[in-house]
């Protein structure tokens, strides 16, 4: 089997009473749709995160969606986000009928760059890249104090800037909850979450068919609900959260004094003073001309790492017709060729990411003969 990514397998087995205990025990009370475990899961949340709603939806996508529609911003209006982050960013904004603009990032962190914009939004998108926050503070300066902050925290379950926890940084924020995160289902999932009452509201229609009430439809919606039985899965995990995240940022600090001393080797930097990252992912860098050399013989090895992300937004073919496709973003474009996410979740062994160590600092030392 090597070693995963994430190993979800041995999650699945560690918790398996509970986890078959919750499943049977929802689905024995045949409350599908909305059920209460959905209800009971919002208001966990709402209250893990410090925010008066949350609101649970299909997927990570949706959420962000959802809160674009619910913004009823003016058609075209000018959605920015990084070029460096998942596609699905980019695809909210678009689906939401905004023009979408991107700005670069942070060559260090990734986090977005709101200096390197080239245009002034109706809303700004900055993500929780790999669990590190974005940096709200540079966003305001920027763009103003008025501007509307989507936060895209689909990756930072537990992120914190000194109490305020991500999801709780903009006027609203979208979460994921897909298998592979740090607080994730057993499929499908996502929220949103907010302080604005009257934008909860709007949400909560919108997610179902635009109705509160049986059969009255105020708007137009559609059909995004998060499943009964994924909530009753992620009601157990929330309580799991904190210590997992604590076990992530144990093997963080492993990985940092295994490779450290390697100068080929560039580690993601430690987060502020006051500020905690959920690590969803490790990212590495290396020269791009040996990247592909080290990573091919990793999972050669059996170690399951990966790149975060590959192709930066506006060099997706899906977009190739769009302005964006004729613009740069070096830092972007820097990190695509470079990057190198070795293995971390909660249930990755010591002696595992040994391993993965010796199999990094080896094949690092081979590509640079």
């Amino acid at each position: 089997m090597g070693i995963p990514l994430v190993n979800l397998q041995r999650n699945f087995q560690r918790y398996r009473a509970d986890y078959e205990r919750i499943l049977v025990e929802a689905a024995g009370k045949c409350d599908y749709v909305l059920g209460s475990h959905v209800k009971a899961f919002e208001e966990e949340f709402a209250a893990y995160l410090g925010v008066r709603h949350v609101i649970g939806v299909g997927s990570g996508t949706d959420a962000l969606r959802l809160i674009l529609r619910a913004l009823k911003l003016p058609a075209g209006a000018i959605a920015v986000t990084q070029a460096s982050t998942f596609f699905a960013t980019a695809l909210a904004a678009r689906e939401a009928g905004c023009t979408l603009a991107l700005c670069d990032c942070h060559e260090d962190t990734g986090a977005m760059d709101p200096a390197t914009a080239a245009q002034t939004p109706a809303v700004v998108m900055p993500v929780d890249l790999f669990g590190l926050p974005a940096n709200m503070d540079e966003v305001r300066r920027t763009f103003g104090s008025h501007v509307l902050i989507v936060e895209d925290a689909a990756q930072a379950h537990g992120s914190r800037i000194g109490k305020a926890m991500c999801g709780a940084l903009g006027i609203a924020a979208g979460f994921s909850f897909y298998p592979g995160k740090n607080l994730g289902a057993f499929g499908d999932g996502g929220a949103v979450s907010t302080n604005d009452d009257a934008l909860a509201e709007e949400i909560r229609g919108l997610r179902n068919w635009g109705s509160t009430v049986k059969y009255v439809h105020e708007m137009e919606g559609g059909n995004s609900r998060l499943d009964n039985l994924q909530a009753g899965i992620l009601r157990f995990k929330l309580h799991q959260l904190d210590e997992w995240n604590a076990r992530r940022n144990q093997l963080v600090e492993r990985y940092r004094q295994a490779l450290g001393a390697e100068p080929a080797i560039t580690l993601p930097p430690r987060p502020a003073e006051g500020v905690l990252s959920c690590w969803h992912l490790f990212p590495i860098r290396v020269a791009p001309a040996i990247r592909d050399q080290i990573l091919k013989a990793l999972n050669e090895a059996g170690v399951g790492a990966g790149i975060h992300y590959p192709i930066p937004i506006h060099r997706q073919k899906a977009y190739a017709n769009l302005p964006i496709a004729r613009q740069t973003f070096p830092a972007a474009e820097a990190r695509a060729v470079s990057m190198i996410s070795l293995p971390l979740c909660p249930d990755l062994r010591d002696d595992e990411l040994d391993q993965v160590c010796d199999h990094l600092l080896t094949a690092v030392g081979r590509a640079q003969r």
